[in-house]
């Protein structure tokens, strides 16, 4: 029975992945700030100062943003980081095949949409 003792207190000093409580609040306000500086860009800047405009520039500082997000959350909540490189080369492939994908069938979908002939029971419209 000791032995199980000394396992769970063994288990509870471990860190997990190599975060600590302390890496883990760097990363909660990390994100936290960055969620702000969205919210910032968005109420302030476009809709209350007007000093940027929605458009493309927006677009690609909101798209940038949420991929620095999207990256601290796979590294560090879910621990990506600490894997194996191999691991992580396979993941990230994977990924880039899921986007492309994704970006073929938009492609194909659009093509579609507007090159087909119309017919009166399907409208292209």
């Amino acid at each position: 029975m000791s032995n199980h003792e000394n396992i769970a207190t063994a288990h509870d000093h471990h860190d997990h992945g190599g975060m600590d409580k302390k890496g883990i609040w760097r990363i909660f306000f990390v994100l936290l700030a960055l969620t702000a500086l969205e919210f910032l860009i968005a109420l302030g800047f476009v809709h209350h100062w007007e000093i940027l405009h929605k458009g493309t520039l927006v677009t690609i500082i909101y798209v940038v943003l949420t991929l620095v997000k999207a990256y601290y959350i796979i590294a560090y909540f879910m621990h990506l980081k600490f894997e194996k490189s191999s691991f992580i080369v396979c993941v990230g492939v994977g990924f880039i095949f899921i986007v492309y994908f994704i970006v073929l069938m938009l492609i194909e979908g659009d093509y579609l949409l507007y090159h087909l002939q119309s017919h009166p029971l399907f409208p292209n419209n």
